[in-house]
């Protein structure tokens, strides 16, 4: 890297610096002036003897931020776990039978209608034989179709388990 470049880096990180204690300086000044616009909005009794602290009641002193923890990458990055760790780590708990877990995930079903396939090639199928019930791809297959005789037809509705509608 050129020296003009470190330059002109250190003099932007400087303004940057002096920008930062400018607006800093005014937020102090415009604090002083507003106390009330930064208060809690429930008033706190304010006893004689105590300073006045602002508290809020919505805020945990003690909490720390899981991203601000230090990690391997140092603080603000957060670790993945994989898979395996999460259901090892679940594990570890005690747990009762009725409870989703990453190992025993029951859905409901789903909204999305099942899709249909052709009877004879596997493809996609939009149509269905109204006299067999079969389904099929295109126009060919049903051409063969009609040759097909009454007990294959009800083997293939029998594979995909549907009643059989040719007696």
């Amino acid at each position: 890297m050129s020296s003009a470049k470190k330059r002109s880096k250190a003099a932007a990180a400087e303004a940057k610096k002096k920008k930062i204690a400018t607006v800093g300086a005014i937020l102090q000044s415009e604090g002083d002036k507003d106390e009330s616009a930064t208060s809690s909005p429930i008033p706190f009794p304010e006893s004689e003897t105590s300073s006045p602290v602002k508290q809020y009641i919505f805020k945990n002193p003690n909490f720390v931020h899981s991203a601000k923890g230090s990690g391997k990458r140092g603080p603000g990055h957060r670790t993945w776990k994989t898979l395996k760790q999460i259901v090892a780590s679940e594990r570890a708990y005690p747990r009762k039978a009725d409870d989703t877990s990453y190992e025993s995930l029951d859905a409901p079903p789903s909204f999305i209608p099942a899709k249909k396939y052709s009877d004879l090639s596997g493809l996609p199928s939009n149509y269905t034989d109204p006299q067999t019930k079969l389904r099929y791809h295109n126009a060919d297959e049903f051409s063969r179709i009609k040759m097909l005789p009454s007990d294959i037809v009800s083997g293939y509705l029998a594979l995909r388990k549907a009643n059989s509608a040719v007696p």
